[in-house]
């Protein structure tokens, strides 16, 4: 038997590729996105204590009630989004999520609508569920969610839009004029919005998180993706979040019950803890990560790089053509991870569009040393390159 060409024709993803070949090389990995620190130790201490006295067996499928109500307490603290426990679906990451309310929300034929450069689950995904990507490309350098690429996007075919704020791997954090924007044209059209939010708490110079499901009318047609995951640094752990009326979110969680049906409880028993942070200790970790943003933007800057603004997540981009670099981004990727030892992310692996091949994505959220390192082997990759 075949298998199903959404997938068997895929090929593995750009994470893995560049991952594979920075272990292949010996390189330092920048390309995905994941801190070298691990994890508050006051969260994982919780976690371990909860492997030994805690229950180790199935966790309610919907996830532990606590953690419900903590998630529910926590946006309405820190976002002043209205929730419910019923409206509250804990997921194995926020990827599961992601696929789960797309399963329960997508029909065969349905178009999706998305906006690029977008994260790489996207398309299969969608395209898994029956739906028919519809993808509008934003524009280098500043990535600004216009009129017209809203109006490109959201038809009158159009079903359900994936939307991502933050978004990866762009860095860039759409601010309350893109969104109120967004919010009236979901709701002209009558869409059914995914907001893809996991990079809400890793936003820089005090710009604020604009949620889509707090947004003017919307209450009612958004489901909201968090990740503890991305909240704590802590990547692995896969803890996500689905949230919104509990009338979207009962068929995403009929799904999820057929895609890993529960989620570790010691973990979220941990994430619990986390969520019941005062908003001064969130605002300590992204003085940290704005610490490393600086620090790496600098040392490259130094070395003669030109870089797009960086405004949230783990990510900053070398803008290859500005830095005087005539080579395509995939092309400066497997030079610099086989030729020099750093590995990044062409941005291009996250568009179908056609778009300027020369920005390269890099994460930050990694020790200073390895910054150092990284931006030196880079200066050299550009003095050969140029």
């Amino acid at each position: 038997m075949r298998a199903h060409p959404v997938f068997a024709d895929m090929p593995v993803t750009i994470f893995e590729r560049m991952s594979g070949l920075a272990r292949q090389h010996e390189a330092i990995n920048l390309g995905q996105g994941f801190p070298d620190a691990p994890g508050p130790e006051d969260l994982r201490q919780v976690a371990a204590e909860a492997i030994l006295k805690g229950s180790n067996q199935y966790a309610p499928s919907r996830g532990d009630p606590l953690l419900r109500k903590a998630v529910v307490e926590h946006y309405w603290r820190l976002q002043n989004v209205a929730l419910t426990p019923d409206g509250v679906l804990v997921t194995s990451g926020a990827t599961e999520a992601i696929a789960a309310a797309l399963l329960a929300h997508v029909s065969p034929g349905d178009e999706v609508a998305i906006f690029e450069p977008a994260y790489d689950a996207y398309r299969p995904l969608i395209e898994r569920a029956g739906g028919v990507v519809r993808a509008v490309p934003l524009e280098a350098p500043e990535w600004r969610l216009t009129e017209a690429a809203i109006e490109a996007a959201i038809t009158a075919r159009t079903r359900v839009l994936l939307f991502n704020n933050p978004m990866n791997p762009s860095a860039r954090v759409f601010d309350a004029e893109e969104i109120a924007a967004l919010a009236r044209a979901c709701m002209r059209r009558d869409v059914t919005v995914i907001s893809d939010e996991v990079w809400e708490h890793i936003i820089f110079d005090g710009r604020p998180h604009h949620s889509l499901l707090a947004a003017q009318g919307l209450a009612d047609r958004v489901i909201k993706i968090g990740s503890a995951g991305k909240m704590f640094g802590l990547t692995g752990w896969k803890v996500g979040f689905a949230c919104g009326a509990p009338d979207l979110i009962a068929p995403v969680a009929k799904a999820h019950q057929f895609l890993t049906f529960s989620t570790p409880p010691n973990l979220q028993t941990a994430v619990v803890s986390g969520l019941a942070w005062p908003n001064a200790r969130l605002e300590l970790m992204r003085t940290e990560l704005t610490r490393s943003r600086d620090r790496l933007a600098r040392a490259l800057i130094a070395e003669g790089y030109q870089l797009t603004p960086s405004e949230g997540t783990y990510f900053m981009g070398l803008d290859l053509a500005a830095s005087g670099l005539s080579l395509d981004d995939e092309t400066f990727c497997m030079r610099i991870v086989e030729s020099f030892g750093v590995a990044a992310i062409p941005l291009s692996a996250f568009t179908t569009a056609s778009m300027r091949r020369n920005v390269v994505r890099l994460c930050f959220a990694k020790n200073d040393a390895v910054l150092d390192e990284a931006a030196r082997r880079l200066g050299q990759a550009r003095r050969v390159l140029s």
